[in-house]
């Protein structure tokens, strides 16, 4: 559509840091950073990674922990164990150079249609559709597209019309300027319409219905689960992690262990730390809410002096929370870290 080309080109976000030095690899890390993540939050953790790990070699040469490092805060962390999977097979099966199809982009783990129309798009300048968040908004808004796109008939109807706009020319710049519109102005709430280059034949402003689209998905209660975390601390103030298995919760990063439910801590102490604690705290309890499920962490401080040679080995890190070494934290777990350093004489 010329009018959204016209827009972008006076209107539309052209000094993005992926933007600049323009390849299918950092095309392909922005737009999993963007899943769920906002531009501002996403733009200084592309530049510490691409600082980092500047080709798809460096990425999949690189100890998947250093990955989760890089990645905590920006939550999904199926997102991070993926992308070192993929480049893992990039550079093993590519020779380094991500594919341009769609079929082999997909087979990837963690490229779906959409991502894999994104990097052939804007970096190979090949005509794909897309069909992320904020283009689902724009065109069920736009063509009056009723229905939670979550359902396969809603999602297929939005792909026929996204595949059916997508240009054969200027390709990189239409699918730059659709996102954009999404971005900016066609927002979730409080769409920005006097502005929007596409309002003279939207359906929803003509009906007034833009809250209405795109369907909302149906709301189920999330229930709260409960657990318990140690903070178990040394004598030289080192707090003892364990990584949690690679799929589920968190999965890959290094946590704070979970006593069973119901078990004490002074027993947990001796049965994993083979000593009793000198001393056991408790911490007002943390809620993290997840996408299922709602989970309160209740937190135990038990200073083991004599816990220093114990649980060394595969799963198990004695952590100095101030000389932290490069693994990667679940967020809920960085903070309860910086509340003991915060505390000027924990033992």
């Amino acid at each position: 559509d010329r009018r959204l080309l016209t827009w972008f080109d006076e209107h539309g976000r052209h000094d993005l840091p992926w933007q600049q030095d323009v390849s299918p690899y950092r095309v392909w890390i922005s737009e999993i950073m963007l899943q769920q993540t906002q531009v501002g939050t996403v733009i200084p953790y592309f530049e510490r990674f691409m600082a980092r790990f500047p080709t798809v070699r460096k990425l999949a040469d690189a100890p998947v922990d250093e990955v989760l490092h890089l990645w905590s805060g920006l939550g999904y962390y199926a997102r991070a164990r993926n992308l070192h999977r993929a480049a893992v097979r990039v550079r093993d099966e590519f020779g380094g150079h991500l594919p341009e199809t769609l079929a082999a982009l997909i087979e990837l783990p963690g490229i779906g249609r959409s991502t894999a129309g994104a990097i052939l798009a804007l970096a190979c300048g090949q005509r794909q559709a897309i069909l992320d968040g904020n283009v689902k908004r724009v065109l069920a808004r736009h063509r009056g597209v009723a229905g939670w796109p979550g359902r396969s008939a809603v999602a297929k109807q939005l792909w026929a019309i996204a595949e059916a706009s997508t240009p054969s020319s200027r390709v990189g710049a239409y699918t730059q300027a659709i996102m954009d519109l999404g971005a900016t102005l066609c927002t979730r709430s409080s769409p920005d319409c006097p502005r929007c280059p596409l309002s003279g034949d939207c359906v929803a402003l003509r009906e007034g219905r833009q809250s209405e689209f795109p369907g909302r998905k149906p709301k189920k209660a999330r229930p709260l689960r409960h657990t318990v975390m140690v903070l178990a601390v040394d004598a030289d103030g080192r707090v003892l992690l364990r990584q949690r298995p690679a799929d589920g919760l968190w999965g890959g990063l290094w946590s704070l262990p979970e006593p069973a439910s119901g078990q004490d801590i002074e027993s947990w102490c001796v049965e994993t730390l083979g000593r009793r604690p000198a001393r056991v705290e408790t911490w007002a309890a943390v809620r993290h809410g997840f996408t299922h499920f709602e989970l309160e962490i209740a937190p135990r401080l038990a200073l083991v002096p004599g816990a220093r040679c114990a649980m060394a080995g595969e799963g198990w890190l004695w952590y100095n929370p101030r000389s932290p070494a490069r693994v990667g934290l679940a967020a809920v777990v960085e903070r309860l870290l910086g509340r003991l350093t915060a505390d000027s004489s924990p033992g």
